[in-house]
């Protein structure tokens, strides 16, 4: 008969059959034995950490794990939108945009001087801003060599027998030959030679492309294309501007000020107002064909512009000091146009 513990009816907790603990069956582990491995060694090891905390979403996290990469993860501040700027970079856009299709009118055989001399104007302001936000090595053969570049282009594409593109392709090639050979014969300048091969090739391609004008205005129908694209670039660039002053969205990367929707908008401006420049004007210019030749130069235009402000905003991040105030923000409009004047000249030889 089993002993009773007092009067509660409890059995006590040694057996008299077994004289022992039911739960020594289990053998303790030696002192020196090799430590317990698997589940049961885990959950035991989670008893005795004590308890666990949740993770965002309900998942148990123990104290000691490592951090979750989401909580150290936080949003990237955006840039502030400079409405101001926003509105006179596109005020400068538009001015830009209307002098070179005003001068363009007075172009006519025998009389392409004040044309030229517009377009040169044009040539100087991209030089000096492209060179003064980027800084290539060697900047003053840089500089030389553009400058030679551009009156160079400018005298062959008045002068040339036939108003023909590749004569300009040859003087940008060697442009850019010249002036990778002058910074490779300082040795400072010699390590950046490779980094600045693309700054250096777009500086003497934009002042080329820009002389393009003058050959375009040279073909039949030209100085009509010159007034449809430059017009539709023009308008591009300026309703982007403007609709990123209203409000930069969505915005396209958080360090860049720029908006899609003013980038889509001002393409499809553009080319509305091209359109429409086009049932005015005479054969062979149709609405379609001024609308395909207009969305064209207008796209290249918002697309070069938004390229640079991708470069401002890289320079920034790595830390590079600001250059000059004005020339920062000159160099998307004239980077616009320069981009958009070989782009016209090669759709009216398309189209056209």
């Amino acid at each position: 008969m089993r002993l009773v513990w007092h009067d509660r009816c409890v059995f006590p907790a040694n057996s008299p059959e077994t004289g022992r603990d039911p739960w020594a069956d289990e053998p303790s582990s030696p002192a020196g034995a090799a430590p317990r491995t698997g589940p049961a060694a885990e959950i035991d090891q989670g008893r005795s950490r004590g308890p666990r905390r949740l993770r965002r979403g309900g998942a148990a996290r123990r104290p000691d794990d490592e951090a979750d990469p989401d909580d150290e993860d936080e949003a990237e501040p955006q840039v502030e939108v400079r409405r101001k700027i926003s509105l006179a970079i596109g005020g400068f856009a538009a001015l830009l945009g209307l002098g070179l299709v005003v001068a363009a009118q007075t172009s006519s055989p025998g009389h392409r001087l004040p044309f030229t001399l517009v377009v040169t104007i044009v040539q100087v302001m991209f030089l000096l801003a492209w060179t003064m936000v980027t800084r290539p090595p060697a900047l003053a053969v840089v500089l030389g060599v553009g400058a030679a570049t551009a009156v160079a282009a400018d005298v062959v594409a008045v002068r040339s027998a036939e108003a023909r593109l590749a004569p300009l392709l040859y003087i940008a090639v060697g442009g850019v030959l010249a002036a990778l050979l002058g910074q490779l014969v300082r040795r400072v300048d010699r390590v950046r030679v490779t980094d600045s091969l693309r700054t250096t090739a777009t500086t003497v391609f934009g002042v080329v492309g820009i002389a393009t004008l003058i050959v375009l205005s040279r073909i039949p129908a030209g100085t009509q294309a010159i007034a449809v694209c430059l017009t539709a670039a023009g308008v591009a660039l300026v309703v982007a501007r403007l609709a990123d002053a209203a409000a930069a969205w969505p915005r396209l990367a958080p360090q860049v000020p720029r908006g899609a929707a003013g980038v889509v908008g001002g393409a499809m401006v553009g080319t509305l107002i091209s359109a429409l420049l086009g049932g005015y004007l005479v054969t062979p210019f149709t609405p379609t064909r001024a609308a395909i030749i207009g969305l064209v130069a207008a796209v290249v235009a918002v697309l070069a512009d938004l390229a640079v402000s991708y470069a401002e905003a890289g320079r920034m991040m790595a830390g590079e000091m600001p250059s000059v105030w004005a020339a920062r923000h000159m160099q998307g409009p004239l980077g616009g146009f320069a981009m958009a004047a070989p782009a016209a000249y090669l759709m009216c030889r398309l189209v056209l």
